[in-house]
């Protein structure tokens, strides 16, 4: 991937549908410190359990096959296939967690909204805040590009410093997550609260519809193995290169394909308000009303998902961490889950 510079803006018409709107009913952290109803016996409940029983945005697979899961307050968790352990208690005081990944050298990196991002190898952390040059504090998403840069939000790390980037440098917005580098190397881009955004290498291209309003809000995107691209704006969309069509009405915050070619999204459901885990089948994804499977809804929201080795979904929600074999769904904060 081009070094970046500075930047030409560069915003085009490039669709003819509806626009989505802005995605409703974003979860907020039920273990937050600014709430009223916060008390030090939550935060010791939560920071102590064994699983994972706070919110839990986003899960992830590693190369050896543990499940690692973010849980606000509670910390970073593995799962090796048989029992939890949490990461970082004893080690790192509570933190808003959100994110976590592993980069292709084996480094772990942790994502938190209060305290920046850590970095542990195996056997010590190191913390990276605005002191050591990250943009901001506040980091809700983790992506490791194709050269090996690991970014958060705005700021683009090469293993030895950060690069920072705004407005002033040709970006829409300074509010950004890196969601996706496709495979034939363009960078697609969310904005908290604000346009979905695609970098070609040369230019900026703001996605609109064909009234001029943008996609905003976008917290998910995917490429399938047909090259299509997957988001949730209002809705779930799938954009072929030339044409957005909006697969659902059903809100997508979390997007994947799994190995036989579903797809699986977490999300708001009209008109109930309820949050639903939902399967769109391969077979009928180009259909005009593709086959849609409703594994799970409820409140509160279900969250981050992941398609594991052995075929199983997990997905996190705003009270834990749940996964789906095909045919039963394992809470694990409950007694039989965590047998």
């Amino acid at each position: 991937m081009r070094l970046f510079h500075v930047f030409a803006l560069c915003l085009i018409f490039v669709v003819h549908t509806a626009c989505g709107q802005q995605q409703r009913g974003l979860p907020q952290d039920n273990f937050s410190r600014a709430h009223n109803g916060y008390s030090e016996s939550q935060l010791k409940e939560v920071a102590t359990s064994r699983v994972p029983i706070s919110m839990v945005r986003n899960v992830r697979q590693d190369r050896n096959g543990n499940i690692w899961m973010a849980a606000s307050w509670g910390g970073v968790f593995r799962y090796d296939g048989k029992s939890f352990t949490n990461l970082t208690y004893g080690k790192i005081e509570p933190h808003r967690f959100w994110d976590v990944l592993e980069d292709r050298h084996g480094n772990l990196w942790l994502a938190s909204t209060d305290s920046g991002v850590y970095k542990y190898n195996g056997k010590t952390f190191q913390h990276f805040t605005t002191n050591e040059g990250l943009a901001d504090n506040l980091v809700m998403s983790i992506y490791e590009d194709r050269d090996g840069n690991i970014w958060f939000g705005a700021s683009r790390y090469d293993g030895k410093s950060f690069q920072n980037f705004t407005i002033k440098d040709g970006f829409p917005s300074n509010s950004i997550r890196l969601l996706l580098e496709d495979k034939i190397g363009k960078l697609w881009f969310g904005a908290q609260g604000e346009d979905m955004f695609v970098y070609d290498g040369k230019t900026f291209t703001v996605l609109k519809d064909k009234d001029g309003k943008a996609f905003n809000n976008v917290w998910s995107i995917i490429e399938d193995k047909k090259g299509n691209i997957w988001f949730g704006a209002d809705g779930l969309w799938r954009y072929d290169g030339n044409t957005f069509t909006k697969v659902s009405q059903r809100d997508a915050y979390s997007i994947i394909e799994d190995k036989n070619g579903n797809i699986w999204t977490t999300g708001g459901v009209k008109p109930t308000g309820d949050w639903a885990l939902s399967r769109y089948d391969a077979e009928t994804l180009y259909n005009e009303n593709p086959i849609v499977t409703e594994i799970i809804s409820q409140r509160p929201a279900l969250l981050g998902l992941l398609e594991a080795t052995d075929g199983s979904i997990w997905f996190g929600s705003m009270l834990g961490v749940y996964r789906y074999d095909g045919n039963t769904i394992t809470d694990f904060k409950s007694a039989a889950g965590q047998k």
